[in-house]
Formats: C-alpha cells, sequence, structure tokens
C-alpha cells in the first residue's frame, strides 16, 4: 500500500504539477512523505538524511512539535486576517524578530518570502532618497556571484545566470564581490582580495555616479552562489564606501540569517550594520511561507507622514506569524542556534577537512556554522570545475546511500538543519566518503 501511495505521488507530480527552474520532461523527483528533525522518508518508509535543509530554510528541523503546535492553534483561534489590521500574532512576531536585531531597529514589514522582501527593501531605499530630495538615486548595486530571489527586481539584482531570461526591472548594476578561490583580482591573501574588492567596489560607484545610485545589496554571505565567507574588512568596508557616498546598504539574510551561521544574523559576525534587512526561510524553518524587511529607524521614519506604496494580501498572516513566535522560542530555549556554531566548528568543518585531504575532487571547502560548501574541480592545479555529468553522478550516489544533497553548479553545499547531531555528521562524512570515492574510481 505504501509503494501505491508514492507511486500515486509520482504520477500525480508528473502529471499535473510545473516544476521550478527545470525541464519537465525528464524530472524523476524523490516522493517525501514525512520528517523529523533531520531525516525526511517516503510513504514505503524509505529514510534520508536532510543534508540540503530543502532550500537551506529548514533551520529548526522538520516537524518541530512547538512549531506545529503554534500553527494549529493560531489555526483554531484565527486563520487568516488582513494586514490593515492589528493582531496580536503578528505584533508578538515582529518583536521576536526585533530582539534579535542591533539597536536603532523598531518596525518590520511583513512579505511572503524573501523575493518580495528585496522588492520591497530596494522599494523602500529608492523612495527614502527620493524622500532626502534626492530623488535621482534609481540604481542598485548588486555583485555577479548573488541570489536574491525569482520577482522583477529580485531576479535582476541576482548576478548568475537566471537574471538574463528574466530582465524587465529597471535600474540595476552589477560587480564582482570578494572571491578568493577564483579572484577576480589576482589577490593571493584574503587581505588583499578584500582591499581589491573594495577597490573595485568603490570605482563602480564612481563610475556609475554616487548620485544615481539608492542601494547598495549583499547577501551577507552569498549562499546559493558558492558560500563564501567576506574576507577581513570587507563588510566594514562596504559599510564605509556606502556612507560616504550615501548609499542605503540592503543585506540580504534570508538564507544566512536566524540560525544557519551560528548566530541569529550573519552579518553579526562581520562588524557592519546595515540599513535595511532582509529574511526569509530559517525565521520559521518555511513551515508557512513567510519573510519581510526589518527597517532601520531612519528609513522607517520616513513614511511617518509618506505613505509607503506596497502591500501584500498575506503580509504577516496569523499562521505565519504564530510560527515565527514558536520556531524563535524554540531556537532560544534549546539552544539550537549554539548547536549550529558548536557544530559547524567541531563537526561538520573537520569532517569536510578531512574529506578535502583525501579526494582530489575537492578543490576547497568553506563555510561556518552548518553553512558549508565543497568546491568541486576537474583538476586541483587548474581549478577547472566539474561539470554537470560529475555532479549529477554524485547526486545519485548520495542519494542512494540515504542523504538528500543540495546541488548548485559546481558545488555541494552541506547545509542540514540547526538541529543536527554529531552523529548524524559522522554518518554523513561516511555517505560523502563513500560517494566521493565512487565517483573518483570512474574520472580518475
Amino acid at each position: 500500500m505504501s509503494d501505491d501511495l508514492d507511486a500515486t505521488a509520482k504520477q500525480l507530480d508528473r502529471e499535473h504539477v510545473f516544476h521550478s527552474w527545470s525541464a519537465q520532461a525528464g524530472l524523476d523527483l524523490p516522493v517525501i512523505a514525512g520528517g523529523s528533525g533531520t531525516v525526511v522518508w517516503d510513504h514505503a518508509g524509505n529514510r534520508m538524511l536532510d543534508f540540503s535543509s530543502q532550500l537551506v530554510n529548514v533551520n529548526i528541523g522538520h516537524q518541530h512539535p512547538a512549531v506545529v503546535a503554534a500553527i494549529q492553534q493560531q489555526a483554531a483561534e484565527l486563520a487568516t486576517i488582513g494586514p490593515a489590521t492589528a493582531n496580536l500574532a503578528r505584533g508578538r512576531a515582529a518583536q521576536r524578530i526585533l530582539s534579535k536585531a542591533p539597536e536603532g531597529f523598531a518596525k518590520v514589514f511583513f512579505t511572503n518570502g524573501g523575493a518580495d522582501a528585496i522588492e520591497n527593501a530596494i522599494r523602500m531605499a529608492r523612495l527614502h532618497c527620493a524622500a532626502r530630495g534626492e530623488s535621482g538615486r534609481e540604481t542598485v548595486l548588486s555583485t555577479y556571484r548573488s541570489y536574491h530571489g525569482n520577482t522583477g527586481a529580485a531576479i535582476v539584482a541576482t548576478g548568475d545566470w537566471r537574471r538574463t531570461p528574466n530582465q524587465y526591472a529597471r535600474g540595476h548594476v552589477h560587480f564582482f564581490g570578494p572571491y578568493l578561490y577564483r579572484s577576480e583580482f589576482w589577490a593571493t591573501t584574503p587581505e588583499e582580495e578584500s582591499a581589491r574588492a573594495l577597490h573595485h567596489l568603490e570605482r563602480v560607484i564612481q563610475a556609475e555616479g554616487p548620485s544615481t545610485i539608492a542601494a547598495l545589496l549583499l547577501e551577507s554571505i552569498p549562499g546559493t552562489a558558492g558560500i563564501m565567507l567576506p574576507p577581513p574588512g570587507y563588510l566594514a568596508g562596504v559599510r564605509a564606501l556606502a556612507d560616504k557616498y550615501g548609499i542605503v546598504l540592503i543585506l540580504d539574510e534570508v538564507m544566512a540569517g536566524f540560525g544557519r551561521t551560528g548566530r541569529w544574523f550573519a552579518f553579526q559576525g562581520y562588524d557592519v550594520v546595515p540599513d535595511l534587512i532582509t529574511f526569509a526561510k530559517g525565521v520559521n524553518s518555511g513551515y508557512v511561507p513567510v519573510g519581510g524587511v526589518i527597517i532601520s529607524d531612519a528609513i522607517s521614519a520616513t513614511f511617518d507622514d509618506r505613505v509607503f506604496p506596497g502591500g501584500l494580501t498575506y503580509s504577516g498572516h496569523p499562521l505565519a506569524a504564530a510560527s515565527i513566535v514558536a520556531a524563535i522560542d524554540a531556537m532560544e530555549s534549546e539552544g539550537i542556534v549554539e548547536n549550529a556554531r558548536r557544530v559547524g566548528a567541531d563537526a561538520i568543518g573537520p569532517g569536510l577537512r578531512e574529506l578535502e585531504a583525501k579526494h582530489p575532487l575537492i578543490g576547497e571547502v568553506r563555510g561556518e556554522g552548518v553553512f558549508w560548501a565543497m568546491e568541486l574541480v576537474a583538476d586541483r592545479e587548474t581549478r577547472e570545475p566539474v561539470g554537470a555529468d560529475v555532479i549529477g553522478k554524485l547526486k545519485k550516489e548520495l542519494t542512494s546511500r540515504g542523504l538528500m544533497p543540495f546541488a548548485a553548479d559546481n558545488r555541494i553545499h552541506v547545509v542540514p538543519p540547526c538541529v543536527v547531531t554529531d552523529a548524524e555528521v559522522s554518518q554523513a562524512m561516511s555517505i560523502y566518503d563513500e560517494a566521493l570515492t565512487s565517483v573518483e574510481d570512474d574520472l580518475f
């Protein structure tokens, strides 16, 4: 009977569901029927370690009982209400989020997810500049190696290939951020990479014209683009450039926030405070779709006597709000953020470095907390990336051994939920080891 359910799920999916970022005809997707913590399973009971956290969002793990109970209770009390009301769950959710933000932030604008959080942060930045009498500031600067979402401005702000068939928003310019392993600046040390990347950014600002630029938009730690930790002084240097030229600094914490790096926000490890913070994913581990913008007092004040021309039917939805309150409370009381920091330092990092020393396919490992990447290369000397065929084989080997991977370009991202245990990390490292060995036996 359970096998029949898996077959039915696959058939219905193939016949009726149109999937994102995919050619539809060749899809053969795993069936997921349930989950708990870091493990998911199909209807037949076949279990997999989820080291993808789905789309790097299930920070608190699957089916956390406190979050599930909060959603159930809220659904029984008030399943939905419009944003033009005051609602206790919404107010409490904003309060919980702001308790983790730096001083100088007192308001949250809720959205349906990360992409529309980016959209509205860009809108706020442009309108804030206009309110200062600088209506010519329209441009948004963002890096080539980035992903900010798949709505109008968010996809154009994105730096990777996905923006090219979707470019219909105005006023976007890209620049190169730091990435020492594949430096655009001929750097040989993190310090050189930071200094030269900042010089490059300032030259782009000057060449575009500072008076035309509304915002600098950066992922605090680029996620889908490769989990590239900022080198020393880089984010602080970006903040200094934003201040020098009167530019709003938006830090995208959609993937990196709420425990993923072993901190509530990734930027808190890099001596920087932005003007706007976008969030989604880990704030409630995706149990109900939600995102938002945490707004600095200076930008919030812009709209005290001016209408903010934006809104969403489901902004601050009570089910999402209740899940945020429960998720943040549980992460606090159970030490989940601290676990992410410890397990990254004590288990994931050392385990990946052992794999790097053993396997010629691995060119570099990098990350912190439960936010890591293995960059795979055909040749360590030339650093030539492996092709999609190698990644496809590796994904198949990992899946067949009971691990759900996250793959992007020539990388396998190691991104389990923040609740992952040392024993589960050890199990995963064994699976990565076996899968890499199998693929390398065919290549070398």
